[in-house]
């Protein structure tokens, strides 16, 4: 029981011996003490003046006076106005961690019943993942974790969009530049490869675009964008990577045979990227799979008259009575878009798992898209539409601006993971502590403190924020930074292996608490109350930062406070056994995040 409860509950007692009535525990609004006022928690009266009959200040006293002498928690109180302060007493928090130290699982939430899915990653076939994507693995992974600690089923997945015109055009500059090359043959990994070949079409279709426009008497340089799109329109590659997808879904076999080829060298390179990440999934869904479903889906709704079919052949749902647009689900020659394979996806889902809720994990530029969704499954009948939840994140920019795919201005992932090995390897040699690590061990802990400043950077943002990306201030020792959280959980460890080779041994002793100690019972008695605020706000930022700030206080603790040096054996036995919590709690709140702590640093 957390301190709210224990206190809501002496409340209402003390409501019905003072006044006759239990007061319904929706009615006792209590929060934190103001830093202000002396007090650990502090009850608001005016709720209970109906209970009283009597002003705000008679009314919190008489409470607060029935408290200190019938609690032996409450060590003290103060009235301000209508508001009780409420001082806990040191023997309430050798209670919680007692009871603390005792919970192997602490921090971990009942089951719910709720089953939550949860789409991450979703990448297309025609580049490698890069820091956008980064971001979007690490939240939709943390979240995962997040809402398992929190007592639901969760299942993690992937749509892999694997078809569509994105991956034509990366087929047919392979077919015009490439030269038969392959991920073998030239030493580049699979979704590489073929992302440099996406790049290649941008740069045939620009070549076309400008002579276009001078076989029209237009200087390039000059042109309106009316005239550029124009000349786009009219590229033949385009056209080309048109006809190639249209082919595709009549089922031919040749661009089919290329399509799955190129397709497999990218997912050989998206295994390698995900295992560097150590994410993920329980199940990946594949476009190519689910467009068809969608389409039948649209049949229906034109069928219900919830779509309809303009003059071109194209399918479109008219929205505009709930102030939205028209939206297109069928081009003109039959091909489909996003919208009609996620109506085929979400309904397939629905099917095999039932979820109470679908979240997909999907960048802010997206927020119409998933308000269309739900819109549209609603009109088609179904029901748990409102199950459908788009957790909306900022994009990732870098001192220089924001990344662009076609241009091949992006930071690959794989790129920036070995980057930040590299940067921790430099920190880390540079301190002069790893001698007695072997090679072995020193290349796990680079990529454990590479890895783990890039997620902890990432993730402690809040979701829906735009970030900027630096990697040098992410791997930083000092500061709210992952290594530095690695770093504390890292002295821990060592603080009580000296420990157990002097023969000490970590227990619950019921010694008296020191008021830093208290301070830090009290930040352990908030993880679980945190993980759960932290899944219903879909927000791994609020554990992230939970961390940091349980880390930072024993840092100050560890300073100020002899624990091995303590000659009171019980005294010693019980601050060793309050920071073996700490670096358990610490371990549970960053594996939610993905990131793992070193035993050793």
């Amino acid at each position: 029981m957390n301190l709210e409860s224990f206190i809501a509950e002496k409340v209402a007692c003390a409501t019905e011996v003072l006044y006759g009535t239990k007061a319904p525990l929706e009615a006792i609004q209590l929060s934190a003490t103001r830093k202000e006022f002396e007090g650990d928690i502090t009850l608001v009266a005016f709720q209970l003046l109906r209970l009283s009959r009597k002003s705000p200040e008679a009314t919190a006293q008489e409470i607060g006076a029935y408290l200190k002498e019938n609690v032996p928690q409450i060590e003290s109180f103060n009235v301000v106005k209508g508001f009780l302060n409420l001082k806990i007493s040191p023997m309430y928090w050798s209670e919680v961690f007692a009871s603390i130290a005792a919970d192997a699982d602490y921090g971990q939430g009942a089951p719910t019943g709720r089953t939550v899915m949860v789409e991450f990653s979703s990448p297309n076939t025609n580049k490698p993942l890069h820091l956008g994507h980064i971001r979007n693995n690490l939240l939709g992974w943390s979240v995962s974790r997040l809402l398992e600690a929190a007592g639901d089923k969760v299942i993690k997945v992937n749509l892999v969009n694997d078809r569509g015109i994105h991956i034509c055009k990366s087929m047919l500059a392979w077919l015009r530049k490439g030269n038969g090359v392959t991920p073998e043959s030239s030493g580049i990994k699979g979704d590489h490869l073929v992302g440099d070949y996406y790049v290649e079409f941008n740069n045939m279709l620009q070549q076309e675009i400008c002579e276009n426009l001078r076989s029209a008497g237009i200087d390039p340089a000059q042109a309106t964008p009316e005239q550029k799109k124009e000349a786009e329109k009219n590229a033949e590659c385009l056209q080309e990577a048109q006809r190639m997808l249209v082919r595709w879904e009549q089922g031919d076999s040749e661009v089919r045979a290329l399509w799955a080829k190129m397709n497999g060298w990218v997912y050989d390179g998206f295994d390698t990227t995900y295992r560097n990440l150590g994410i993920s999934f329980d199940k990946i869904y594949y476009e190519s799979q689910t467009y068809l479903l969608g389409k039948s889906l649209v049949e229906e709704g034109l069928k219900k008259g919830v779509f309809y079919r303009r003059d071109d052949g194209s399918v479109w749902c008219d929205l505009t009575a709930d102030g939205l647009d028209e939206k297109l689900l069928l081009r003109s020659d039959g091909t489909s878009v996003y919208m009609t394979q996620d109506l085929g996806t979400a309904c397939r889902r629905h099917e095999e798992y039932n979820f109470d809720e679908m979240i997909y994990v999907v960048g802010n530029e997206q927020n119409y898209h998933f308000q269309v969704l739900k819109l549209i499954l609603s009109k088609l009948g179904f029901d748990w539409a409102d199950a459908i939840y788009h957790m909306s994140y900022g994009m990732v920019e870098l001192p220089e601006g924001k990344m662009k795919s076609r241009e091949g201005t992006v930071v690959d992932a794989d790129d920036l993971i070995e980057q930040m090995y590299n940067t921790a390897k430099e920190t880390s040699l540079a301190s002069g502590k790893l001698e007695d690590m072997s090679p072995e061990e020193q290349d796990k802990l680079f990529m454990m403190l590479g890895l783990g400043a890039l997620k902890y950077f990432i993730v402690k943002v809040d979701p829906r924020k735009t970030m900027l990306f630096d990697p040098r201030e992410s791997i930083d020792f000092n500061g709210n930074t992952g290594p530095f959280i690695q770093y504390t959980h890292a002295r821990i460890k060592s603080v009580l292996r000296k420990a157990a080779e002097q023969g000490m041994t970590p227990s619950v002793t019921a010694a008296e608490l020191l008021p830093k100690e208290i301070e830090m019972v009290k930040i352990l008695a908030d993880f679980p109350g945190k993980v759960k605020e932290a899944a219903g706000a879909h927000s791994p930022a609020l554990v992230a930062n939970y961390a940091y700030n349980l880390a930072k206080e024993f840092n100050q603790y560890y300073h100020d406070v002899s624990i091995l040096k303590e000659a009171d054996a019980k005294v010693r036995a019980q601050r060793l056994a309050l920071i073996e919590v700490i670096a358990r709690v610490l371990v549970k709140a960053m594996d939610i995040l993905g990131i793992q702590l070193p035993e050793r640093m």
